[in-house]
């Protein structure tokens, strides 16, 4: 595989790792449900490098779907790199803005986009896919940057999609296209799955002229790609003994023993006249079972102005510059989610995948779920009221303008009056803030401490690498969750005098109850029971906050 190398390269391959934890706030009143939880869909506002750091303990291996529109990198969109390397040359880069006289701006996007791109994989399912969009300013090193994050092997497609239908006459030629990165986890589990990745048949194209007892069908061409000896032969018409072969560089479909059958049972048609060349018929039933397969070239599925113009539809103004239409995102989903897949955006923009999830929903029944996250000041006030008008109904006198500051955004969009022109689609989001960084040893000195649950989970997922389950945890047990090895347990208050009065002893061993076949992992600032009592009660004890990496080392 061919190496890209960038400026830089060689600071920001582990970065993801050395990111650290941050807490998860909730903010109620810029969230649209009845109860705040990280298992609804999600909204979070702040950086998105440490968002999904944020995300590994809840969502590490879930998500089926991601979608992202980072910047194109075009010299224009004023973008800024404020990932804190521990270089001095990325030191320099810091809150710099990145424009088209910049001659390392190519260098900076690779470093922003490479811990973002390993982060993301470790969310992806095993059969997770990503859709990434790009133009041709940075397509080139993108493709490259993938193969190495996702494997080149995992490549599935460059997607081409029409995004404009006017044409620039000031350039040499006009670009009216983007493309869609499309890759997977695994592409051997897509490959056998492959009929996961259909688009619904488009029954408008399928009709019965003969009235075949089977139903409507289409002609599908017999010859395939590819030379194959076997399937080269001669196959005449019987309608008027012409004599066809395959087209140069190409075979049928079937040996002629295969296709003698389908002749028999009148799956060969021959063009609508009869005289023409062998065609497959293809039922409808059969399409619908299997789906419709897509090709590279997308002009189907809306332009960035159809994006304005549905944002200006829900807002009564112009809010955003170039969203993507829902059309897009709603293709994507289609092709590769199930009805109860989560799908993650990171760079949410105005909110489009969080609208075309809800739409499709409403469409077909589902239960998909987003995570959005998105680092501008404008997350509460256009993305995530975007979801709220979309979720409650709009009216389309609506706009930014008739309210004043974002005490007022927030005042409509907690209203529970529905509006009357678009009605709603339904559901619901909790909203977060990123907060500090878990950083353990701030424990010690009673700094920032976070709450139980955030401390819960990333000492469970840092130490076992699995899931962590809010549900599963019982405070008043010090019960956080159990692995395939461990019931793990920490005793924890956000509180210094309990932190220095706190300690493991035989009462508190014997309080955990009887032993139930797996180890039991305690997390306690100290302990006063000797190796013996811990063997006795299988009990691994890690101190605070210094061994919670020791299980994983």
């Amino acid at each position: 595989m061919a190496t890209l190398n960038f400026k830089g390269k060689t600071f920001v391959q582990n970065h993801h790792l050395t990111v650290k934890y941050h807490q998860l706030v909730p903010k109620k009143n810029q969230s649209l449900t009845n109860k705040i939880s990280l298992n609804d869909n999600l909204i979070i506002h702040g950086d998105n490098l440490k968002a999904l750091k944020a995300l590994l303990p809840t969502y590490a291996g879930k998500v089926k779907c991601i979608y992202i529109d980072p910047p194109y990198n075009t010299g224009n969109e004023k973008w800024v790199y404020n990932d804190n390397v521990n270089s001095p040359m990325m030191q320099e880069w810091l809150g710099k803005v990145v424009d088209r006289e910049d001659l390392t701006r190519h260098d900076k996007w690779l470093c922003m986009m490479m811990p973002r791109l390993k982060l993301l994989r470790e969310l992806l399912r095993d059969d997770g896919v990503i859709f990434v969009s790009i133009d041709d300013n940075e397509v080139h090193h993108l493709r490259m940057l993938m193969d190495e994050v996702f494997g080149e092997n995992n490549f599935i497609a460059n997607i081409v999609w029409q995004a404009r239908e006017s044409v620039s006459s000031d350039t040499l030629i006009s670009l009216a296209h983007h493309h869609l990165l499309f890759y997977t986890t695994n592409k051997v589990i897509i490959d056998k799955n492959k009929f996961e990745f259909r688009l619904p048949v488009d029954e408008s194209k399928f009709s019965n002229p003969d009235n075949d007892p089977r139903g409507a069908w289409v002609a599908d061409p017999f010859d395939a790609p590819n030379i194959r000896p076997n399937l080269t032969y001669a196959i005449i018409n019987p309608n008027n003994d012409k004599e066809y072969w395959p087209p140069k560089g190409r075979c049928w479909r079937t040996t002629e023993k295969e296709y003698k059958q389908l002749l028999a049972d009148e799956r060969i048609v021959f063009g609508k006249t009869g005289k023409g060349k062998p065609q497959l018929k293809r039922f409808l039933y059969d399409a619908k079972e299997k789906g419709f397969s897509t090709t590279t070239w997308w002009d189907d599925c809306g332009t960035t102005t159809e994006g304005t113009k549905e944002l200006e539809k829900i807002f009564g103004e112009k809010v955003f510059n170039n969203p993507k239409p829902q059309r897009l995102i709603q293709k994507i989903l289609t092709l590769a989610t199930d009805k109860d897949s989560l799908i993650l955006d990171s760079f949410a923009g105005s909110g489009t995948t969080a609208h075309a999830v809800l739409d499709l929903n409403q469409e077909d029944g589902g239960n998909r779920k987003f995570i959005l996250v998105e680092c501008e000041d404008y997350a509460d006030k256009i993305t995530a009221e975007r979801v709220r008008r979309v979720i409650k109904g709009y009216s389309k006198t609506s706009s930014l303008r008739a309210t004043k500051g974002s005490e007022a955004i927030s005042e409509i969009a907690s209203s529970q009056a529905p509006r009357n022109d678009k009605k709603g689609l339904g559901g619901s989001f909790s909203y977060f803030e990123l907060g500090d960084p878990i950083e353990m040893e701030s424990i010690l000195e009673g700094k920032k401490l976070p709450s139980y649950l955030e401390l819960a989970r990333y000492i469970f997922y840092t130490a076992t690498g699995e899931e962590f389950n809010p549900k599963k945890v019982i405070e008043k047990k010090h019960f956080i969750g159990e692995s395939k090895e461990y019931e793990v347990y920490l005793f924890y208050k956000p509180d210094i005098d309990y932190l220095k009065s706190t300690a493991l002893t035989l009462d508190v061993a014997k309080s955990l109850g009887p032993y139930k076949g797996k180890k039991r992992l305690v997390f306690a600032p100290s302990k006063y029971l000797d190796t013996d009592y811990l063997l006795e009660y299988r009990i691994d004890y890690c101190q605070l906050p210094f061994e919670i990496y020791k299980l994983r080392e």
